[in-house]
C-alpha cells in the first residue's frame, strides 16, 4: 500500500467525525495582470454541499483550479483533508476529484471502457471498479448506453459519464464547475440525488453554478465572492437575513450583496 493510499484509507475511516474540516483555504491570492483571487479565506466541513457563487470574473473557477492543483497560487495556503495541497499535492489529490464544465472524454470509448481506463489510473482494484462502475452508470441513467461510443452522446450524457469517472475512486472531496450545465430536468435530478447521497456518508461537494435556484435548493452553505474576495457566506436563510427585508430569493440576495461590493 502506498503512503497516499494509506493516508486516504485512514481518512475515509474517520469520515463520520462531525464537523471535520475538509477544505481550508487561507489568504489565497492569484493575479493575472489584476487580482483574480484576493486574500480569500474559505473553510468547508465534511458532509456538506457548498456552492461558491459570484459574477463572471469573480474568481470562482480560479479558486477551484488552485485547490485542485491546476494553478499555482501566488501566495496563501490550501489544506485538503489534513494534507497540505501545496507542499504535498499528491496526497491531497488522492482524496479529491475535479469535474470541469467541459469534461474531456475519449470519444471512441464506451462508458464502461472509459471507467475501466479511469480505474486503472487510480489503481482501483478490478472487482471493486466493476461494481462501482455498474452502480454509477445505473444511478445516472447511463446503463442502457454502457456499450455505445461516447462520440454519439449528448452534452448531458457526456457530463454524466465524466461525473461517473470522477466518482469512481470514491473521492472525499468532489469539486465541480457548473455540474448541471446541459442536463435536462430528469438528469439534473439524478445528479442531485447522487450528490446528496454522497454527503450523507460524510463526503463533501463544492460546486459553482450560475443557476442560482440550484444553489438555493441544493447547497447546505453558500459563499458569494466578488473581485476575488468573499462578500458573504452562510446558509441561504443567513444570507437572506443579512441582505435585509425584501430579498426573498437567492437571486435577490445575490444581486443585493454583489451590488454592495463593486468589482
Amino acid at each position: 500500500m502506498t503512503a497516499c493510499g494509506a493516508a486516504y484509507r485512514s481518512f475515509i475511516g474517520n469520515l463520520g467525525q462531525a464537523g471535520r474540516r475538509m477544505l481550508i483555504v487561507r489568504q489565497l491570492c492569484k493575479t493575472f495582470g489584476r487580482p483574480a483571487v484576493d486574500h480569500l479565506d474559505l473553510t468547508i466541513a465534511g458532509g456538506e454541499i457548498y456552492a461558491l457563487l459570484g459574477p463572471n470574473g469573480a474568481g470562482k473557477t480560479t479558486t477551484l483550479r488552485m485547490v485542485c492543483g491546476l494553478l499555482t497560487p501566488d501566495s496563501g495556503s490550501i489544506e485538503v483533508a489534513g494534507a497540505d495541497a501545496l507542499a504535498d499535492p499528491a496526497r491531497a489529490k488522492q482524496v479529491m476529484a475535479w469535474l470541469p464544465d467541459e469534461p474531456l472524454l475519449y470519444d471512441r470509448l464506451t462508458p464502461l471502457e472509459y471507467l475501466e481506463f479511469v480505474a486503472g489510473l487510480w489503481r482501483v482494484p478490478t472487482v471493486l471498479a466493476r461494481e462501482r462502475a455498474q452502480s454509477l452508470l445505473r444511478e445516472l441513467g447511463l446503463w442502457p448506453h454502457r456499450g455505445e461510443p461516447c462520440e454519439g452522446f449528448s452534452r448531458g450524457m457526456r457530463q454524466k459519464t465524466a461525473l461517473a469517472g470522477a466518482l469512481l475512486h470514491d473521492p472525499a472531496l468532489l469539486i465541480m464547475d457548473e455540474p448541471l450545465s446541459g442536463l435536462d430536468a430528469a438528469a439534473s435530478r439524478q445528479v442531485k440525488d447522487l450528490l446528496r447521497a454522497r454527503v450523507l456518508t460524510g463526503r463533501t461537494v463544492v460546486l459553482t453554478t450560475h443557476v442560482l435556484e440550484v444553489a438555493e435548493r441544493l447547497a447546505d452553505r453558500i459563499g458569494i465572492i466578488n473581485a476575488g474576495r468573499m462578500v458573504a457566506e452562510g446558509t441561504f436563510v443567513e444570507l437572506r437575513d443579512r441582505a435585509g427585508s425584501g430579498q426573498t430569493t437567492l437571486e435577490d440576495v445575490f444581486l443585493h450583496l454583489t451590488a454592495e461590493q463593486p468589482a
